[in-house]
């Protein structure tokens, strides 16, 4: 692998070790605000310490709204998807090892973070609402990462605008999908935990694939770009 590869993989570790890792082991202790605030710290550890070799995507709904963007090329966007998942599901394997070495724990019931949406998940939403709520929420999400790395943007701050917007979407939306806007994100806990977060995966990877296309697009065509005319 690449070092942007590499960086990719272990960017995403990051993200879903701290969010993921946060709700499992913590989320008792430190509610749906720590959680938050664990996602967005993830993010910004990982750009600010892996950015300048990948510019640390972490999330293929970013990363395909880069190539709609006209900012990568597909070829290149491939390996960096497929490196994302890979890192989300050493980090969802981990965590499984970790959340086994205590007494009580058990995958079926205490999960590992897995989104998810209906009858039985925290609030309960419906598919409609959960599909909404990840296309337009990874739709905000990518137009601040675009804008946020572009070069009319004050420098030094994209980690830190990137970190605290996921923050904020987790705030606003963990009660409705446990928030994904990330498939990479979703699909590492769905693999381990099976049944129904197997089964509702595909909202997880279509809406915000859809989301962060739109995004791009609408960039691309200048209306959220800083430097359009």
């Amino acid at each position: 692998m690449s070092h942007k590869l590499v960086a990719e993989a272990l960017g995403t570790f990051i993200l879903v070790i701290f969010g993921c890792g946060a709700a499992v082991l913590m989320g008792d202790k430190i509610g749906m605000h720590g959680i938050a605030m664990a996602f967005g710290i993830g993010v910004i550890a990982a750009a600010y310490g892996l950015g300048a070799i990948s510019g640390a995507h972490l999330n293929p709904a970013v990363t395909i709204g880069m190539v709609s963007a006209g900012r990568m090329p597909m070829g290149e966007a491939a390996g960096y998807m497929i490196a994302q998942v890979i890192g989300a599901v050493i980090a969802a394997a981990l965590l499984w090892m970790i959340a086994s070495g205590t007494a009580g724990y058990d995958i079926s019931v205490n999960g590992l973070g897995q989104n998810g949406y209906g009858a039985g998940y925290l609030g309960e939403y419906s598919l409609g609402a959960a599909l909404i709520f990840e296309f337009v929420m990874t739709f905000v999400f990518v137009t601040v990462i675009l804008g946020a790395t572009s070069a009319a943007a004050p420098a030094g701050f994209a980690g830190l605008a990137i970190g605290l917007t996921l923050a904020g979407i987790h705030l606003v939306g963990i009660n409705v999908t446990g928030v994904s806007v990330n498939p990479a994100r979703s699909i590492g806990p769905a693999l381990f935990v099976g049944g129904k977060a197997l089964a509702d995966l595909w909202v997880f990877i279509l809406a915000p694939l859809a989301g962060g296309i739109v995004a791009g697009v609408v960039y691309a065509a200048g209306l959220t770009r800083p430097d359009a005319k």
